[in-house]
Formats: structure tokens, sequence, C-alpha cells
């Protein structure tokens, strides 16, 4: 890629990412030498009309001019780009990239005027737990099998897809999870996500039978209590998962409060999953309890993610979404609120309600789609009838490209990007060895975004579907871990959090082509260059980096490189494997 002219949101080209309404804030275009940019204009948008001013050189630093200009949030939301002036005629920069034609606004870079995700979640390191599956305690042996449940399972019975899976119980517990905080804490995560923990009729469940009370199945409130005291000790926090847009009919309040629900509607037509009428008050008023009940003393948690968010308060010419969406904001005050969307979730976003999203558009598919195996057990992507398809890292680009320009900066830093979930096949089945998901890795833990990593895809676990992915962690099978990909995940997951530029940079791409991938990630106190590689051998060229360029490898080990007369830095490139260099 030749080098462009470069904004984006983070601290190196925005003085300040969360104004409030009526501040001015700066903002900067980065243009290499070369280009032909001979003056920048900004666009806003103030009250529905664009208005141009002029930016000005603020520096010239390493062979790039800096340009400088004057932005104030004067709406909630101001989207601005700007228009960029040469001798061979004007050029767009908008959150899409440069182009020499017209794009719509959608596009447009946006500062947010509205308060930011938590300021404890740029570091954060999310480990999901499904609870039935994560560990058992001594006390789960005492516990009678619930009448829901068609059998208990031994620990190390194999996981049987099939309609009756989610009625096959295995017992785990939240005792079972404060007994193995060290191996949490080891691999570096310092938040947990744990799947639902209220009463059900289901192991996953997603059926709430209430939201009043943890799950006696469970250990009951008094476990949470425990959990979360455990885990604050360690410097971990706990985020929930709360179902906004449906119960389960065993719920109380499908007999008791007929008005909370529509008429004869359920999640996807499935009879036991009532779905909740958001424009009732008295719902809304027990939501906004409910969100506040878990966050305060004594279970203390951080926040919540919501599922099936893109669904909730939309049926047929409803679409109370937003009003869902800034009301449990207003009730989790300082913490993390993140919405599931199994598709295009930017629409959600940037206002007064979800933080972010669980990234699948934007980063599952677009990396299980570079780096899938020759064959996969499983069909499509989410339910996507057509397979998976195979594509090289230009179409990468584009796809996480596409998707980061419909969003903030902040919102995209603030998703959840992750190679996997409980509702999706395992990483290391999608990739179908353990080089690969060292690359899927490496990127999970080296682009913008919060990391999450879903227990058991440390130790190499496999499953080509959601219920074959729920497998027990094999605790007592040592043997059956893989331990190299657990060194990376630790090794990996320590370099993001020592490393500022991964944490805090903006993000540049500068090769992508085939098999090989390549990006900086800068910030003001630190810049790096990530090299992901699917396979082969070969080398390569790079051009978008500062003259008399120096690297210090930060991860992966030497590999062969020199600097060309021209300035240009060529790599001998052998993989699958991640390479990560210090820019000093």
């Amino acid at each position: 890629m030749n080098p462009r002219p470069h904004h984006d949101g983070s601290e190196l080209y925005v003085s300040d990412p969360a104004p409030a309404l009526g501040d001015t804030v700066t903002v900067f275009v980065r243009v290499p030498r070369g280009t032909g940019v001979a003056r920048v204009h900004l666009r806003s948008v103030r009250d529905g009309e664009p208005v141009f001013t002029s930016a000005t050189v603020d520096r010239k630093d390493g062979g790039d001019t800096w340009w400088r200009a004057e932005l104030t949030a004067h709406n909630p939301i101001t989207s601005y780009r700007f228009l960029l002036g040469a001798t061979s005629g004007v050029r767009w920069l908008t959150a899409y990239g440069v182009t020499n034609h017209d794009v719509p606004d959608s596009t447009d870079f946006r500062l947010v005027a509205q308060p930011p995700a938590p300021r404890w979640a740029r570091d954060a390191v999310i480990y999901q737990i499904f609870p039935d599956r994560y560990a058992r305690s001594p006390a789960a042996d005492l516990r009678e099998t619930p009448d829901w449940a068609i059998r208990a399972a031994s620990w190390d019975e194999p996981v049987e897809p099939g309609p009756d899976a989610t009625r096959v119980l295995y017992g785990g517990d939240l005792d079972g999870i404060a007994r193995r905080l060290d191996h949490v804490t080891a691999l570096g995560a310092n938040t947990i996500y744990l799947t639902p923990f209220f009463p059900a009729r289901s192991n996953h469940r997603y059926d709430a039978a209430g939201f009043d009370r943890v799950d006696p199945l469970l250990g009951g409130d008094r476990a949470l209590e425990r959990l979360s005291a455990a885990a604050r000790e360690r410097g971990v926090r706990l985020i929930g998962d709360l179902t906004t847009n449906h119960t389960g009919d065993a719920h109380p309040w499908f007999a008791a409060r007929p008005e909370f629900y529509y008429p004869g509607v359920f999640w996807l037509g499935v009879p036991s999953l009532p779905k909740l009428n958001w424009a009732d008050p008295g719902l809304r008023h027990e939501f906004r309890a409910i969100a506040q009940q878990w966050l305060s003393e004594p279970y203390g948690l951080s926040g919540w993610r919501v599922d099936v968010a893109n669904m909730t308060g939309r049926h047929g010419a409803d679409d109370l979404n937003h009003e869902v969406a800034a009301l449990l904001r207003g009730a989790v005050l300082d913490g993390l609120l993140i919405a599931e969307h199994g598709h295009d979730a930017t629409g959600d976003l940037d206002r007064d309600g979800w933080h972010g999203t669980m990234n699948y558009a934007g980063f599952t598919r677009p990396v299980w789609s570079w780096l899938r195996a020759e064959t996969v057990p499983f069909d499509g992507f989410l339910g996507n009838p057509e397979e998976l398809p195979v594509r090289d890292a230009s179409a990468l680009v584009a796809t996480m490209s596409a998707f980061a320009a419909q969003m903030s900066w902040r919102s995209w830093e603030a998703s959840w990007q992750l190679l996997g979930s409980h509702d999706t096949a395992r990483i290391r089945t999608v990739v179908g060895d353990a080089g690969r998901q060292h690359v899927a890795a490496g990127l999970l833990c080296t682009l913008p975004g919060t990391p999450m990593v879903f227990a058991g895809d440390e130790i190499g676990l496999t499953g080509g579907g959601n219920e074959s992915a729920r497998a027990p962690m094999p605790w007592d099978r040592p043997d059956n871990w893989d331990n190299t990909t657990l060194g990376r995940y630790r090794d990996l997951i320590a370099l993001r959090k020592g490393a500022p530029a991964l944490t805090r940079g903006g993000l540049r791409w500068i090769h992508a082509e085939g098999d090989v991938l390549a990006f900086l990630r800068e910030s003001a106190a630190q810049s790096v260059l990530v090299l992901a590689v699917r396979g082969g051998d070969t080398k390569i060229r790079l051009t978008g980096l500062p003259p008399d360029t120096t690297l210090e490898s930060l991860y992966g080990g030497a590999t062969p490189l020199h600097i060309e007369s021209d300035g240009s830095t060529v790599i001998d490139v052998s993989g699958p494997a991640v390479q990560v260099w210090d820019l000093p």
C-alpha cells in the first residue's frame, strides 16, 4: 500500500475524544511526503448543514506534514471529513479512507459528545465463561437434578448436539469459577464475562425464569457474592449477561404481567421464549432496577453484555431499541454496556446507549474468512446458508474498514473483538491448526478494540457448533491441553497490556495482499509495526514506514529484514506467524 493521508479518532489525531457539547477540539491530518496535497479543508456538519474551514500546517515530522483544524462539538454527534487539494485535483478523506469520488456522509468521522465507556474498559481483556461448563465446586455434587433437565452428565462426558442438548446439565457453578480464578489471571485476562446466571429451564439460561436472584444450581446469591469478592481481590471485574428481548415462559411476568409481552409473539418463533414489549412503562421500570441491582454491592458487577440487543424493542412498526439502550445506559452509570449483534451493529451505536458491540461482522467474520481451514465441519457463519468464504488479506482490510467507517473510533475501541463465543464454532476448528490460531490470536491482541477470549480457546479446545463448542473445561486432563497455544495467548495478552500503542494507538494499514497483512499502531508514547502471515514464504516491501526506521522485536523473535536505499523496508516472510516490532 502506498502512503496515504490519514486521520482516525485516536489520541494522535483528536485532542479530546470525549468532549462536552459545545467544546472545541483540535483535529489533525497526517499527510505523507509525495502525495501532492497542498491544502486541507475540514468539512463538518452543523445542525445538518455542511460547513467548511481551512486547516493550517501544524508541523513537519519525519517526512509527514501534520495539518491542524479546530472542530466544535456542536451536536451530540458531529460528523466531519477532510477535503484534500492538490494540483491533480481534490480527494475526500473519510473514515473509509481516501477517495477521488464523493462518498456518503455515513463514512464520515464522528465526534461524539456523550459520556464515553468507562476508562478501565480501554485496558480490559475479556474472558468469557459459560458457567455450566467451566468448573464444578464440591457443592455441585449435592444438588438435585432439576425437573427440566433430562439428565446430569459427568464432567468428561462428550457434548452431544441435538434438540435436547440444552437440557443436559453438567453442573458447573460460580464457586467452581472462583476456584479457577488463578487460571484467568495467569492468562492475563482482567474481566470475566459470565453468560446468564439467572434461574431458567436450560443450561444456557437465556430463557430467564426471574431476574431477581442467582440460579440455586449455580450456588445462589451468596455464590455470586463470593465470586465477586474473590475476583476483586485479584483485580478482576465481572460482567453479567442480561436478556432484554425475551424471557422464558416460566418467568412469573408471563402469567402475572401479560402487558409486558407482545401477545403470541416469540423470539424466532420459539414458543418458550415470549418477546418483551418495551412500550410498557412498567417493564422499563423493572429493567432499570434489575440493571442497577446487580451492579450494586455486594455483587458489584461492572456492566452488562445485552443478549439479542439488535432485536430488543423491535417488532413490526415498533422500534424502541434506542430508548431501551439509553434507559440501560442511564441505569449502569459508570458501568459498561455491550450489545450483541450478529451482523451490522453500526446503526445502533454512537449515541447515549450501547458503548459498543460484540463485533462479529467487523472482526470475527473477516478473520475467519482469511484464516479458515480448507474444509470446516459447519455451514456458514451464525446461521448464514452459504459456506464460509475464503478471502485474502486485502478483503480482510476492506471488510474491517467498511464497518469501522460506520461508527466512531471510540465505539470501535469499546467493542469486543472475538474469535468465537458460546454461539459459534471454536477458532481452532475454524482455522484447522495451532499455527493459524496463533495468527488469529495475534490479530485479536494487536488490532483496535477490546479482545475477548472464549474460555477454552487458550488451550486449543475444538468444536464445530455452539453446543459442541461448549465442552467442559478439561481441568483433570492437562495432558490434553495445547500448552504451546496457552503460552502464546499469555504472551500476546501481556504484549497488549504492556504496549501503549496497542491500547491507545491509531491504526494505519500498510500492506494487505494474499497471505500477508501489516499495519501500524501509533500512540503518543509508542509506535509498533505488526506483521501477520497466513502461510507461505515470500518477501514484502513496506513503503509506509518513516525514513531511517529501526525495528526492535517485541514479539515473535527476529525476522530477517533490511532497509533499501529508497528507505523501504524489506522483510523475509514465512508463516503462519505473528511478528511485532517497536519503532523507537
